[in-house]
């Protein structure tokens, strides 16, 4: 099997294996009980959770624990909006977010009476960052801009997106779970004045204080310095699946949407998964242990994947922005027969890929994200999505558009064969 869709899942790496083990086993103390399992949980549970604080230049009260990336969107967006509601009631996001951030916000607009402006994105998949500022008004609570892309691995300006809502005052949630690990999720700003306090082990950036719940200007480079709030998911960076987490700033408040215990500060109830999160803060630090190394190979992997299959198919069409892309991630069209029928020839001949289409009741709807880019409906229709991984090889990569080739010259084969029929 060749497996190329690590877009919608990555396997479990050993790292979380090992630190997940011994909570499916022996350490199964709830971490809300103040007995020696408990402890022995919650330990657990705060050194994961300051873990993945260091990775992105967080504090740890900053990360809430969820179940996953959906979660973690709904939280922000739904919390966000109606915790500032008295302000007003205006919403912005893009068409291309992912239907977690979509529907959430559809839901608003629907059920609690907000108003939401979209997005229009170019051809390449970037929003446009005039639209963006002129939509912002009086009322405008809350920008939700996906960092990059699941379908098309478009990464979008976040930087000077972060830029013009904190000009506004506007707070920005930002869904990373696809750009976590594979593009830095800190983007340094160019005003950034680095200042060594003593004793840090890092560079710390000086701020003006004001109030924790306005927006921040980019004074420093940390997660807080680009985004209010941002959502991550632990199966997208090889990690188990059932687990993420929301970075919401500090001083940020937030209205939850559970109810039913005072867990992560009362901010998301339930009993953490301890296992799951031990084992997601081990997959981060895997991840981002030699992030631009394998970036850079999974890119040359990628293009090599684009090169060949363009080579054997005239008409083949990229989809995307050809430079800001994810290095993993390679969204195509094939006009000889649609994405269904292509995923599924793919299936039966060992390759794992998806696409961005969704087959509801029989029938292809085409992605969203591709007819918001303008892309021709015969095209969005025949698109394939190719993501790689740290495990996917070169001689795989050749092997799969030799398999796409074999799949469009039989499909053409018997094309002709029918009309020679007729």
């Amino acid at each position: 099997m060749i497996y190329l869709d690590y877009n919608a899942t990555t396997p479990l790496c050993e790292p979380a294996r090992t630190a997940m083990l011994p909570f499916l086993d022996g350490k199964f103390g709830n971490p809300s009980s103040i007995h020696a399992a408990g402890r022995e949980a919650r330990a657990a549970v705060d050194d994961a959770r300051d873990q993945l604080a260091n990775l992105l230049g967080a504090k740890a009260h900053e990360l809430i624990f969820t179940s996953g990336g959906t979660e973690a969107n709904n939280l922000a967006v739904l919390g966000l909006a109606r915790s500032r509601a008295g302000r007003g009631k205006h919403l912005i996001s893009a068409k291309t977010e992912h239907h977690a951030v979509l529907n959430t916000i559809e839901h608003l607009e629907k059920r609690e009476g907000f108003e939401v402006t979209w997005l229009d994105v170019s051809k390449s998949g970037l929003i446009d960052l005039d639209q963006l500022a002129d939509a912002i008004r009086d009322e405008t609570l809350l920008v939700s801009i996906m960092h990059a892309n699941n379908e098309t691995g478009v990464i979008q300006p976040l930087r000077e997106i972060s830029e013009i809502c904190r000009s506004r005052g506007v707070l920005l949630h930002s869904d990373m779970v696809q750009s976590f690990g594979k593009i830095s999720s800190v983007i340094p700003s160019e005003n950034a004045a680095p200042a060594r306090s003593e004793g840090a082990r890092r560079e710390t950036f000086t701020v003006t204080q004001g109030d924790p719940s306005t927006p921040r200007r980019s004074g420093r480079d940390d997660l807080g310095s680009l985004v209010d709030a941002a959502s991550f998911a632990a199966h997208k960076f090889y990690g188990p699946k059932g687990a993420g987490f929301l970075f919401l700033r500090s001083g940020i408040p937030i209205e939850p949407i559970q109810f039913g215990g005072a867990h992560e500060n009362q901010r998301r109830p339930g009993t953490e998964n301890v296992a799951a999160i031990a084992g997601m803060a081990a997959a981060a630090e895997f991840m981002e242990r030699d992030r631009e190394q394998e970036q850079a190979r999974e890119r040359r992997l990628r293009d090599q994947l684009w090169q060949e299959i363009s080579a054997q198919i005239e008409l083949a069409v990229l989809n995307g922005d050809i430079h800001r892309r994810l290095a993993n991630t390679l969204n195509v069209s094939l006009p000889a027969l649609d994405s269904e029928t292509m995923l599924m020839a793919l299936d039966l001949d060992g390759v794992c890929a998806s696409s961005g289409s969704a087959c509801m009741v029989g029938s292809v709807v085409a992605s969203h994200v591709l007819l918001a880019m303008d892309l021709p409906l015969t095209l969005a229709r025949s698109a394939i999505r190719f993501s790689l991984g740290k495990y996917t090889t070169a001689e795989e990569v050749s092997a799969t558009a030799g398999i796409v080739s074999e799949i469009v010259q039989r499909t053409n084969a018997r094309r002709s064969e029918k009309t020679v029929a007729v």
